[in-house]
Parts: structure tokens; C-alpha cells; sequence
């Protein structure tokens, strides 16, 4: 049995990004998309123009939580061999409903990969109301080119208003 890692999240939350399960290395590593060749955190970085990613994992998390981006997955334990979403299975859902009701201000789910949706709406039907966008998978497994990944990915800015924050000076 494997466990995904607690919700990165916080009130100024706008966005929810659900994988489905940490891949291999990243279970190793303790750390969100660990995998070198894991596209999520260089789309990500690239979206704010932030590059070049950081090695740091603190910094990372800084990037998602200052511009309202919580993160997460849709399952919390199951059993798989290797990394591969295919090979999941006995899965036991997070805590997806009280983690939106924590965080009001969230505004829509973003699914990082069509599986992760697919777990969702197996497990959640159509009990949660948000708007629910499916991204191409930022794993390695998705030979999709970057810069497809980074354009389809780009959507996620419409629900960020990075404006309305109020800054201390």
C-alpha cells in the first residue's frame, strides 16, 4: 500500500490540481512531480515566468501557494507496481469534499492527466459542482511535445486573479 502526500493548499486557494498518485520517485523523494523528467513543475514555472525551476521543493510550493494553485491527489492509498497510473489499484479517495470546504475560494479542479479525472468522477460523480478542466498529463509517459503541454496548460490563468490579492508593502 502506497499514500499520496497532505493537501498544499491555503486560503487564498483558487485552483485545485489533482494527480492521482505519486509516482515512484516522488514517494522517495517525499516531493510533488519529483520525477527529472516530469513536465509539471517547468509548465508551471514557465506560466509565471519563474524560470528557471528551483531545485529547492520549498520553492516550489511557494510558487503554487502565492499564486492561488493548491495541489493534491485524487487518491489517498492503493496498491500499484512501479508508477504508472494503469497500474492502480484498490484505491481509497481523499478527503476531496472537506479539503473544498475548507477552501471556499477555490473555483475550479484542474486534473493533471485524464486518469486522475476518470478516478474522480468514478469516485465523486457529479456531487461536486466546480468547473473541471483536464490537462494533458505532465508525465514523461505523455510524450506530448512541451510546448503542447504548456499551451493546454496555460487555461489554468483565467481562474487566477492575482490582482484581487492584497499586498502588504
Amino acid at each position: 500500500m502506497i499514500c499520496s502526500f497532505p493537501a498544499l493548499a491555503d486560503a487564498n486557494s483558487k485552483i485545485l490540481v489533482l494527480g492521482t498518485m505519486p509516482g515512484v520517485q516522488s514517494l522517495q523523494k517525499q516531493q510533488y512531480y519529483a520525477h527529472p523528467q516530469n513536465a509539471f513543475w517547468k509548465i508551471l514555472f514557465s506560466l509565471f515566468d519563474e524560470l528557471p525551476v528551483p531545485s529547492e521543493f520549498e520553492l516550489r510550493k511557494k510558487l503554487l501557494i502565492e499564486n492561488g494553485i493548491a495541489l493534491w491527489d485524487v487518491l489517498e492509498s492503493c496498491h500499484r507496481e512501479g508508477s504508472l497510473d494503469s497500474n492502480i489499484k484498490n484505491g481509497i479517495p481523499n478527503k476531496i469534499r472537506e479539503l473544498l470546504a475548507a477552501y471556499p475560494n477555490i473555483k475550479a479542479v484542474v486534473f493533471n492527466g485524464k486518469e486522475s479525472h476518470r478516478l474522480f468522477v468514478k469516485t465523486f460523480g457529479d456531487s461536486i459542482s466546480l468547473p473541471q478542466i483536464v490537462m494533458p498529463s505532465t508525465s514523461p509517459a505523455n510524450t506530448m511535445k512541451f510546448e503542447t503541454k504548456l499551451e493546454s496548460w496555460s487555461v489554468i490563468k483565467k481562474y487566477l486573479d492575482r490582482d484581487s490579492r492584497i499586498k502588504v508593502i
